[in-house]
């Protein structure tokens, strides 16, 4: 499994059970976000900043006592089997067993890394066996995740976010046959979600196939703030529909180069060290790094 540095706030935890997901949790948050480079924040210019899961943790501070927020594992360019394996791991089940509310990210790298994007000439294309192939194991994976999350978290709300049409700056007579793709992984992770108990989020009517407002780059599929901040209305809208982001509140941008984070993340792991033997008590998700970030220790291509 590729190895991977984390970077956490303060956190979350869910209730399982679809009537359990869509009502409000009372108790304090514990909040987690688990996938790939959208629940870890990472910008178009392949940065990582604030992403939905840090809007959603803002928005829930604001109403909610939140005891801590953590996004230690989610990595940019996992796959589904990634983050299957990255929820087994010793660390993921000390911090899934302390969540109650989680929101996973998961799906989108086993697709889009086989379409070929050509943002010169405006036009996609793909294998449909490979796709098919992808699919299918998308949906074993998801399966299998949502699986280990009620074994680990059984107390937990899990919400499945869905995906948005990634290419709207190539051409129109490019988009319906990629499009159909992501309507039928995002009809696999609702269908996986509530099969398992777990409240899909969907994400693509914000979008829509023309979101170059959200999507800036033609060259990079993840979104900028305005992205994110739609992506995390729409967990609002499953989680509590009176709740929003709205634009006076989104934070100042702050994006820290990949190369910056792992630079940070080097340093406090020293000192980590350093420490760690007058250290008596439990260290806490929160107190490992001071940039708030996922670290990152290699350069994944989101697609």
């Amino acid at each position: 499994m590729k190895k991977y540095w984390i970077s956490a706030l303060a956190g979350l935890l869910l209730f399982s059970g679809t009537v359990q997901a869509k009502a409000m949790i009372n108790a304090p948050i514990n909040y987690v976000a688990i996938g790939d480079s959208l629940a870890a924040g990472q910008t178009p210019m392949r940065e990582i900043d604030n992403g939905y899961t840090d809007l959603i943790s803002q928005e829930l501070m604001r109403n909610q006592s939140v005891t801590f927020y953590s996004k230690n594992l989610a990595f940019p360019g996992f796959t589904t089997t990634d983050v299957l394996e990255s929820i087994q791991t010793d660390d993921a089940v000390e911090l899934l067993a302390s969540a109650n509310l989680i929101t996973v990210s998961a799906g989108a790298n086993d697709l889009l890394r086989l379409v070929q994007n050509d943002p010169i000439q405006g036009s996609l294309s793909f294998q449909q066996r490979q796709v098919d192939f992808a699919l299918n194991e998308a949906r074993k994976n998801m399966e299998s995740i949502l699986a280990e999350l009620a074994d680990q978290s059984p107390n937990a709300a899990v919400y499945v976010m869905g995906y948005y049409f990634a290419y709207p700056h190539v051409r129109d007579t490019q988009k319906n046959g990629t499009g159909k793709q992501l309507d039928r992984l995002n009809e696999i992770l609702k269908e996986t979600a509530e099969k398992a108990g777990a409240v899909f989020v969907s994400v693509d009517e914000s979008f829509g196939e023309n979101a170059i407002n959200q999507i800036p780059n033609p060259a990079d599929v993840h979104p900028n703030r305005a992205g994110y901040q739609a992506m995390a209305n729409a967990f609002f809208t499953e989680y509590q529909e009176a709740w929003s982001v709205e634009d006076f509140e989104l934070p100042t941008p702050n994006p820290l180069s990949f190369e910056e984070i792992m630079e940070t993340e080097d340093q406090d792991s020293s000192e980590s060290l350093e420490s760690r033997d007058d250290e008596k008590t439990a260290e806490r998700p929160s107190d490992r790094s001071q940039t708030n970030y996922l670290a990152l220790r290699e350069m994944l291509p989101y697609s």
